[in-house]
């Protein structure tokens, strides 16, 4: 290729996003249930769905020492879920954006993806992440994913939706779509990334 073809070919390569956010727990005491006085992330507001929300926990061991601050489902008495959103902007999770979290997950649990999409409606990821002995990092790049309808309230999965608009992407989670059974049967979450290119949020009356 000649210079000109060789510059046009890099410059055509899809982008990688910039982290949108990292979500990391504050290293505080264990509490139930979880509030956004835990966020770190002074950018981002933390809701927490279903029956069962008032048993998530924001949990921490003294031992071992490198036990992390995390969140955890275990005495969730319902279905529950958590979401972030940032406060001035919607993530367009097209093209290259992906996702990152460190996680463990016992017994049945599988933690699924969430998002509410700005336009409306919620999806669950029929991607999800299974039960481990130890802590593990995991990537998802969301193009490749596949999505369910969410009932957000009953936190129930519905019908499949094929290419939802990914565009701009309101808030950010993750649910097990099942009620917590203790340490036996339940998800932790360390932290989360987003990596994601930004939109501005558009005012009610831009809507």
């Amino acid at each position: 290729l000649g210079s000109a073809e060789a510059q046009a070919g890099k410059n055509s390569q899809p982008v990688q996003p910039p982290l949108f956010f990292r979500e990391d727990l504050k290293e505080t005491p264990a509490a139930t249930p979880i509030t956004q006085e835990h966020v770190s992330n002074p950018n981002l507001v933390m809701t927490v769905y279903g029956t069962g929300k008032a048993g998530v926990r924001k949990s921490h061991h003294d031992t071992p020492v490198d036990d992390p601050y995390y969140v955890w489902d275990g005495d969730c008495q319902g279905n529950c879920a958590i979401s972030f959103r940032d406060k001035a902007r919607e993530a367009d999770l097209t093209g290259l954006a992906k996702i990152r979290w460190r996680t463990k997950q016992s017994g049945f649990r599988r933690l699924h993806l969430i998002l509410q999409l700005a336009r409306g409606g919620w999806v669950v990821s029929d991607a999800l992440e299974s039960a481990s002995a130890d802590w593990r990092e995991s990537e998802w790049a969301v193009q490749d994913m596949r999505w369910r309808r969410l009932d957000i309230d009953k936190l129930v999965e519905g019908a499949p939706v094929e290419h939802p608009d990914l565009s701009r992407v309101d808030e950010i989670g993750w649910t097990t779509l099942m009620t917590g059974g203790g340490t036996p049967a339940s998800s932790r979450v360390d932290w989360i990334e987003v990596y994601a290119r930004a939109a501005a949020r558009k005012s009610a009356s831009q809507n």
